[in-house]
């Protein structure tokens, strides 16, 4: 069954210049053809854009979403204000360990509904919130039956059980535990930070993880200067994610190697904390994305739209820069050549939008501006 999306105002293609009078034909789950609506080939079906803007679907390339419980109070504290550090995350951890497959699943498919009713179409989910063996690889498990961007965090923060033995916590992850979970996972994460883990533990953990066939991607200097984004371009990491305080040496090493920057100004938004400066690292020729960094204790948010508002307002991104980010930039870090563009072969994941141009997305902050999202040729709005 093929669609002709046409009479679209602008279309975002990120493979050139955004098109006028464009169309799209959709074949199955893939784009078929691309281009000026006078020419578009014939289909079975035909969906009329009414001269609305359409970009790539959002590409959520870092998203924590196998999780029980609450952290209003954690919010509210932090805003009347306390200091945000990684120890709220063992919050977290206790209700997720107390939950229910049932409970996670279902809190995980309402934020993927969530998502892409927003216009996500490609989502990763990391787990590290169970910190045991039993209940990372069913975070895991839970998460590979809805996408295939699964992430092992059990280096999220040392369990609480070891507290007083962070090395015994590094073996169970390195060991036993990384044993359960590589099966549902494609990535392996680290969260190389003061008060989770530093630059040696974090090289053994990745180190690991890459033996057992999974790529390696980092929390990288969040909330302190530290080795994570050097590691993560030492070992080839997809992704060095955070990046909010970097030095000279840093930038550079981003980019003279492949690995991408991912910025989460939701963290920095929730956290009030200094946002990453995204035009530096533009400047120096690396490749970013953004992302949500969706999570209960620091960016409880879905909205990749908010995102690109905030990296265009506070971060130094064009708004034509922050859409290619939050759509080619995270098919990028998730080293996905299908998604995060308009092209014939590439997935028919689509957002029309309820504006004229994508620039709406930052200049219209806080507006629902999903028309149609379009997700494997189906379409789900």
């Amino acid at each position: 069954m093929s669609t002709l999306i046409t009479n679209l105002g602008s279309l975002v293609t990120n493979t050139g210049t955004p098109l006028t009078d464009a169309a799209v034909v959709i074949d199955g789950d893939r784009i078929a053809w691309v281009g000026a609506a006078a020419a578009a080939p014939p289909a079975d079906d035909r969906f009329d854009a009414e001269g609305r803007a359409m970009i790539p679907g959002f590409v959520d390339s870092h998203a924590h979403l196998v999780f029980a419980g609450d952290r209003t109070a954690e919010f509210n504290a932090r805003m009347s204000g306390q200091s945000y550090t990684a120890g709220g995350i063992r919050t977290t951890v206790a209700a997720t360990r107390a939950a229910t497959d049932a409970e996670l699943e279902a809190n995980l498919t309402r934020f993927i509904g969530e998502a892409l009713r927003q216009g996500t179409t490609t989502i990763e989910c990391k787990s590290g919130y169970g910190l045991t063996t039993e209940d990372e690889a069913r975070a895991l498990r839970i998460a590979a039956a809805h996408t295939p961007e699964t992430t092992y965090l059990g280096a999220h923060v040392v369990a609480p059980e070891f507290k007083d033995d962070p090395a015994a916590y590094v073996d169970l992850v390195t060991g036993e535990m990384l044993d359960a979970c590589a099966p549902h996972a494609r990535w392996v994460d680290v969260f190389c930070e003061q008060g989770a883990f530093d630059g040696d533990q974090a090289r053994a953990i990745l180190t690991a993880g890459a033996k057992r066939g999974l790529i390696p991607r980092v929390h990288a200097n969040q909330l302190h200067h530290g080795p994570g984004v050097q590691l993560a371009v030492e070992l080839g990491a997809a992704s060095a994610d955070h990046c909010t305080h970097l030095t000279d040496a840093d930038v550079d090493a981003l980019a003279g190697g492949d690995t991408v920057a991912t910025l989460l100004p939701g963290a920095e938004f929730s956290t009030r904390a200094k946002y990453p400066d995204a035009r530096r690292l533009l400047d120096a020729g690396v490749t970013v994305a953004l992302s949500t960094d969706c999570n209960p204790g620091s960016s409880f948010t879905s909205s990749m739209a908010f995102c690109i508002a905030v990296a265009v307002r506070e971060m130094g991104m064009t708004p034509d820069e922050a859409v290619y980010a939050a759509t080619a930039g995270g098919a990028r870090a998730l080293r996905r050549t299908d998604v995060g563009l308009v092209a014939p072969g590439a997935r028919a994941d689509l957002l029309l939008l309820d504006a004229p141009s994508a620039v709406h997305l930052a200049y219209r902050p806080g507006v629902p501006l999903t028309a149609a999202v379009w997700q494997g040729g189906v379409r789900k709005v």
